[in-house]
């Protein structure tokens, strides 16, 4: 058979099986990327703790610099650069790739080779038998079964990739917020050593009244047991900080053993400012929320996989090579063969096995949806609290500011009135202890704040490169 009409026969059978698969795919209505559920979200148009303004501060790609503290910047690289959390999520990126890779291969014909020899006897006569040849095997994809499946693989993978963002953030954060516990403790045990000095100072005086009859032993008592509760509060703030320093260290993958933070006050930490944009923009921002749809578009591809699996399978085989009894004849004009056969497989009984299947995949494909919208709410909700976390936090960092230097100045006179023997003793202990009240209180809403600014740039997914218009489809 001459080479034209070895292709004239292969195009009319391919024809004829195009023109088949053509028509099962008009009756069967299974058209590829048709699954789209509603996912049915209420977008806001802003937000309701802190509306846009027309100078917005969208959070910047390095937003940790804006705390304005050298070593908390430093931490965040290395953790960026050395988190095993974040070199986990790189590894499952290869593997999401890998896995896509796989999902690719039926869409691509198969080639492999092989040669064989053997030594026949037949009525005693010994003959030998020579094969070389090669066979080729592709699956018609008419139905796109094998291409849902690639697509599914793909979205996974860049599900992966948003996964590494998310995980990226959750580390940057964690780094951010214990600093800023370690800097609390420290800042808490100055107010207890100054409170613990103070306290001793009042201590001494007492006793001197004592000594010269105008105090009693009740009185000596009271404020010693003020010095040793203030002396008893130090230990756990100790625990706290190195506590925070081995939670570091584990945040940039160093031993505990040989790291340390050096620390400064959190009255030195600066508040980035930020504003949060529109609801809308957080759809394409937040990593979680793009790791959510493409969930949710895998399985959507998933559940496309399952149903043409329900269709026929046309697959096509074409074998060519050399035979001869003969080895030195082996590539001979008439030791040329070849093949051409296409086969057609349709499950008759399965068992339910593919309407199992099919279920199960739609199960998944429920679930993710219901998984994306509650992503896309939650980081509403997660704005929404953190603006007013941030913003009341400043209120009260301002007004308790008030409270410490009124104290402090009311416990002042107080001392210089004891050591003049001109107050009630009760008076002094009532302005002491309001004091170191105060000042403790102040180190913890310096440390809420510094949380609340955190937990935004969490919430609104950290950096921001230059907005992107937002697609109609994902806000209906």
């Amino acid at each position: 058979m001459s080479l034209r009409r070895w292709q004239v026969r292969i195009g009319s059978r391919l024809s004829r099986l195009t023109l088949v698969g053509l028509i099962g795919l008009g009756l069967s209505g299974c058209v590829l990327n048709t699954e789209h559920p509603d996912a049915a979200l209420e977008v806001p148009a802003a937000y309701g703790n802190g509306p846009r303004h027309p100078d917005a501060a969208v959070p910047s790609l390095d937003w940790w610099r804006g705390f304005r503290s050298e070593e908390l910047t430093g931490l965040v690289e290395q953790a960026q650069a050395s988190n095993l959390d974040i070199a986990v999520a790189v590894a499952q990126i290869i593997q999401a790739d890998a896995q896509a890779g796989v999902a690719g291969a039926p869409l691509l014909p198969s080639l492999s080779a092989g040669a064989s020899a053997e030594r026949l006897r037949q009525q005693g006569n010994n003959s030998n038998q020579f094969n070389l040849g090669l066979t080729a095997s592709y699956m018609l994809d008419f139905w796109g079964k094998n291409r849902a499946t690639l697509y599914a693989a793909e979205k996974n993978a860049l599900a992966s990739r948003y996964n590494r963002e998310v995980v990226a953030l959750s580390t940057t954060v964690a780094v951010a917020n214990t600093y800023f516990q370690i800097l609390a403790a420290q800042d808490q045990i100055k107010v207890e050593r100054d409170n613990l000095a103070a306290s001793t100072r009042i201590l001494n005086l007492i006793q001197k009244q004592l000594t010269g009859g105008t105090a009693t032993q009740l009185d000596v008592s009271q404020q010693a047991a003020l010095v040793a509760t203030v002396r008893a509060s130090i230990p756990p703030l100790e625990v706290t900080r190195r506590q925070n320093i081995a939670a570091i260290a584990v945040l940039v993958a160093r031993a505990p053993a040989n790291f340390n933070v050096r620390g400064q006050s959190l009255s030195r930490i600066s508040i980035p400012r930020v504003t949060p944009g529109l609801p809308s923009e957080l759809l394409v921002q937040r990593p979680d929320i793009r790791q959510a749809e493409a969930q949710l578009a895998a399985s959507n591809f998933s559940v496309e996989s399952a149903r043409a699996a329900f269709l026929p399978q046309i697959q096509l085989t074409g074998t060519t090579g050399f035979q001869s009894a003969a080895l030195s004849s082996l590539f001979g004009p008439g030791a040329w063969y070849y093949t051409l056969a296409a086969s057609l497989a349709q499950p008759i009984l399965d068992g339910n096995l593919l309407k199992s299947e099919l279920k199960q995949a739609s199960g998944v494909q429920l679930q993710d949806l219901q998984a994306y919208r509650k992503a896309v709410l939650s980081a509403f909700a997660d704005v929404e609290m953190a603006l007013v976390a941030l913003e009341q936090t400043t209120i009260q960092m301002r007004l308790q500011n008030d409270v410490v230097t009124n104290a402090r100045k009311a416990f002042q006179v107080a001392e210089a009135q004891l050591n003049g023997g001109t107050v009630n003793l009760v008076t002094v202990l009532q302005t002491e202890q309001t004091l170191f009240s105060a000042e403790s209180s102040l180190v913890q809403v310096r440390l809420n704040r510094a949380l609340a600014a955190t937990s935004l740039f969490q919430a609104l997914g950290g950096g921001w490169n230059k907005p992107e218009p937002v697609l109609a489809a994902a806000t209906q």
